[in-house]
Formats: structure tokens, C-alpha cells, sequence
């Protein structure tokens, strides 16, 4: 069904970013669950944190990453808001039906379905978006998209760790998977698919730059388009390289935020929640939202300010992530790593708004496909899972080192994992036992976090080098998309 030609008032194009933003919120909920019930599920399972990491992030990543290609290919053709409606049916029934899982093969089974619909979600929100509007304010709205991600984790922390306290992991994969069910319903009867390139400078009042006719060699031709104008134009280059490793950092980071608060302060999994969603939910949030409207402001005089405030958010994160992991106070600790969120996360909207502005209309959702290949082959699938063994390795290590928090308890050689599945000492054990168990696993995962967090650093550069000529990438594709039109 061909779009109609139409304008959109500013309050319905906010409507539609607001419930984009929401069915974004499911996504992250879903995705994040299984970091916020961790420890509740590697305690029943009697599973390692190189499990987790995989269950938590690559099981969930490569699929995702195999899903987003095809499906953003399709956006280009068909209605979005069709593709966004029947992903978030999909994922929302299959992370509720992860509460019905009994083994570790089940559950990745199932989240590597998850991962496929997910897919179905970012990059034809992105698109739809980027029609609606304008260039100048392209990066504040996907901002708001992208507070999706914060408001998911959250949401997924509270009421998921809430109902891991009381009714166990199980029914919290059920409470933050069906309701989405109820909002996919909703974008199909409320959100209309606008013309592509409805927002732009020069509108001709026809769906623009047409498709050739479906064949493997266009769509070939078509990827390979959109992964020279991201990848071979170094200052975009440098933001996607820094939007990456920021977000390997992040997503291996956070997905043992809680489990670091559980094992080092021995908070309960409501209290867990409130804390993790406050620092990696609210605050995140706010910097997001920050980020694209600061960037967005600035941009408007020189456009290396799209590098320049990811660049700075991360610098003054990096340091104050640190300072947070060592603290010996709870409380010290979240307060630290909400500041830090709130800096660090400033870099999505201006790093989306850059892609998506050099690109044209009709690459826009393939655009952000391969970025989001980028976001969770190497991010997402990577960060859990290197954290995860990292942490696993450390505790290996102290468990046997007489100078260690473990004392080698058992003698030299002995295996962390055997000795104390699931992180807790083997019953009948004795208090020394136990407390070895634990301590070792709550220094571990200090010692992993912190390995994680070096990362951060390595984002900023990538950004400060994007800065030197980004200004000059943006003027040169919308000179070229212009005189295409």
C-alpha cells in the first residue's frame, strides 16, 4: 500500500516517536532481563558467568545480527510499521516463554529467537523517524528513541528483580514479555507510514529513489552502498568504531552490574533492582536525551560537535566508572555509576543521527542494520560474554592463590567452578568453605568490571579522531544527496 502525502503536526510526529520509543523500551527489556535475574537463574541452573554472558548476550547478539540484514532490506520495501508491529509479537511471546525453560540449551534456544525478532525493531524506527524529521532535528528525536534502551533496563530492573525476589526468575520473564503484546497492537492502529524522504530540504511528492527490482545483485549492490559510506569515510568510521567498543564496554559492563551488587554487598534482588534502574536506567536516560539535544544546539554552528560531545561524555565517564567499581559503600557505588551512565550514553543519538544523515532516504534502515551488526555481534555479543569469562578466569586464579580471597581453601589446584557451582560452596560445607566461595566470587567480578571498563577509553579516541573531520562527511552527503533529487 503506497504511503499517503501528507503533513504531520508536531504533536502526532511526537506521538509516534513516544510509542517507537515504548515498543524500544520491550526490546530492551527483553534483552536485558537476564542480566537483572543472573544470579537468581545461575543459582537454580547451577550455570557459569561464562554461560550467562552467552545467554545474555551472544545467543541473543548473532542471531540478531543474522535477522537485521534481510529484515532492514525489506523496510526499504514494505510498510515499517508492519515489520515493527509483528517483531514485538514475536520477541515479547518468546522471552515470556523463557520462563518455561528447565536447562541452559533450552534457554539459549530461546534467546537466539528473541534475538531474531529483535531485529525487526531499530533499524525501521530508525527510518520511520528520520522521514519524519528534519536533519537539524533528526538527532534529538532519535534520542528520545534510543531513551528506549535506558527506560527497558529500567523497567526489566525493577519489576524484574521485584518479581525475582518474590515469585522467582521465572515468572519475571513472563511479567516483561507479554505486554508488549498489547503495544505492538497499538503502533499498528496508531502510527502511519509517511513518504520516503518526507522530511527533507526538497520534496518532490513522490516516494523518492525507488528500488530496482528485487534481485540478489541489487540487493548486494544496495549493502555494499551503505557499507561504503559507513565504513571507507573515516570520521564516520571513527563514530561507528567509538559507538562499538563504547557499547562492548557498556553491554558487557551492565550485564553484571547487578550480579556485582548481589555477590559484593549481598543486597537483596528488589533492592538490586531499584539501584541498578536508577543508575543504569534513569540516568542513562537523561544523558541519552542530552546528548542529542546538546549535540543538535551546537551542530547548528559546527558540526564536529557530533564528536566532540560523545568524545567529552566519554572522558569524563571512563574515569568515574572506575572510581565507582571500587567503592566500599553500595550507595557511594550507584551514585557514581548513574553519573557515569549519564555521561557515557551521550554518545548514541549524535552517533545515530551522523548515520543516518549520510545515507539516502532509502538506505536508511540498512544503515542502521550494519551499525546495529556492529552493536551486537561485537557489543553485545561480545561484551557479556568477555566479561563473563574474565570474571570466571579471575576466579579461578584467586580461588587457588594462597595469597588470594580464597585462600585455596582446597589445596592448590583446585577448581573454583567444582568446588563452588553457581558461585555457592557444595552442601554439607563449612563456614570457611562458604565464605571462601564467596569472596572469591565477589572479588572476581570486581576485577572483571574493572577489565571491562578500559574499553571506555579506547571509545573516546575513536571520537576525538572523528571530530577532525566530520563536519566535512556531512556537508559532502547532503551535497550529494541533494543532487540526487
Amino acid at each position: 500500500m503506497k504511503p499517503e502525502p501528507t503533513r504531520y503536526s508536531a504533536a502526532y510526529k511526537r506521538g509516534v516517536v513516544l510509542l517507537l520509543m515504548t515498543a524500544y523500551t520491550f526490546n530492551a527489556m527483553d534483552r536485558n532481563i537476564i542480566a537483572i535475574i543472573s544470579q537468581s537463574m545461575k543459582l537454580d541452573l547451577k550455570l557459569s558467568d561464562t554461560q550467562l554472558g552467552l545467554l545474555g548476550g551472544t545467543a541473543f547478539a548473532v542471531l540478531y545480527a543474522f535477522g537485521g540484514i534481510p529484515i532492514a532490506r525489506l523496510a526499504e520495501r514494505v510498510s515499517r510499521v508492519n515489520i515493527i508491529a509483528a517483531a514485538l509479537i514475536i520477541w515479547s511471546a518468546l522471552s515470556a516463554l523463557c520462563g518455561a525453560a528447565s536447562s541452559f540449551p533450552q534457554l539459549l534456544l530461546i534467546r537466539a529467537g528473541v534475538g531474531v525478532a529483535e531485529s525487526g525493531c531499530s533499524p525501521p524506527a530508525h527510518s520511520l523517524i528520520s522521514d519524519y524529521f528534519e536533519p537539524s532535528r533528526r538527532t534529538s528525536a532519535l534520542s528520545v528513541y534510543s531513551c528506549g534502551t535506558s527506560l527497558g533496563y529500567l523497567l526489566a530492573a525493577v519489576a524484574g528483580g521485584y518479581a525475582a525476589q518474590h515469585w522467582g526468575w521465572r515468572a519475571a520473564c513472563v511479567l516483561v514479555g507479554l505486554p508488549g503484546l498489547a503495544i505492538a497492537l497499538l503502533i499498528k492502529a496508531y502510527i502511519r507510514e509517511p513518504l520516503r524522504g518526507h522530511s527533507e530540504a526538497v520534496q518532490d511528492h513522490r516516494d523518492r529513489r525507488i528500488l530496482p527490482p528485487f534481485s540478489l545483485q541489487s540487493e548486494c549492490r544496495e549493502l555494499g552502498a551503505v557499507v561504503r559510506a559507513l565504513l571507507t569515510d573515516r570520521p564516520v568510521c571513527h563514530m561507528v568504531l567509538g559507538v562499538s567498543i563504547g557499547a562492548f564496554a557498556a553491554y558487557g559492563f551492565y550485564a553484571f552490574v547487578p550480579a556485582y551488587f548481589s555477590r559484593t554487598f549481598d543486597l537483596d534482588y528488589g533492592t538490586i533492582g531499584i539501584v541498578a534502574g536508577l543508575a543504569g536506567g534513569v540516568a542513562v536516560g537523561l544523558g541519552i536525551v542530552a546528548g542529542g539535544v546538546v549535540a543538535d544546539g551546537l551542530a547548528r554552528r559546527d558540526a564536529r560537535w557530533y564528536a566532540l560531545v560523545p568524545a567529552i561524555g566519554g572522558c569524563v565517564a571512563a574515569p568515574l566508572y572506575l572510581i565507582a567499581v571500587v567503592q566500599p559503600d553500595w550507595r557511594a557505588a550507584a551514585g557514581l555509576l548513574a553519573l557515569a551512565g549519564f555521561f557515557q550514553y551521550a554518545s548514541l543519538g549524535p552517533t545515530f543521527g551522523v548515520v543516518q544523515n549520510v545515507v539516502a532516504q532509502r538506505r536508511r534502515a540498512t544503515a542502521t542494520a550494519v551499525l546495529y551488526i556492529c552493536l551486537s555481534v561485537f557489543a553485545l555479543g561480545g561484551g557479556p560474554l568477555f566479561t563473563g569469562w574474565v570474571i570466571d578466569r579471575f576466579a579461578e586464579i584467586d580461588f587457588n592463590s594462597p595469597d588470594g580471597v580464597g585462600g585455596a581453601p582446597h589445596g592448590g589446584g583446585a577448581s573454583f567452578r567444582i568446588s563452588c557451582p553457581g558461585g555457592a560452596a557444595v552442601a554439607p560445607a563449612s563456614a570457611a568453605a562458604r565464605s571462601a566461595c564467596h569472596a572469591t566470587l565477589a572479588s572476581a567480578t570486581r576485577q572483571g568490571l574493572l577489565v571491562t571498563l578500559m574499553f571506555f577509553g579506547w571509545a573516546c579516541v575513536h571520537y576525538l579522531l572523528a571530530s577532525l573531520g566530520i563536519a566535512r562527511s556531512l556537508a559532502l552527503a547532503s551535497s550529494v544527496q541533494s543532487d540526487s533529487t
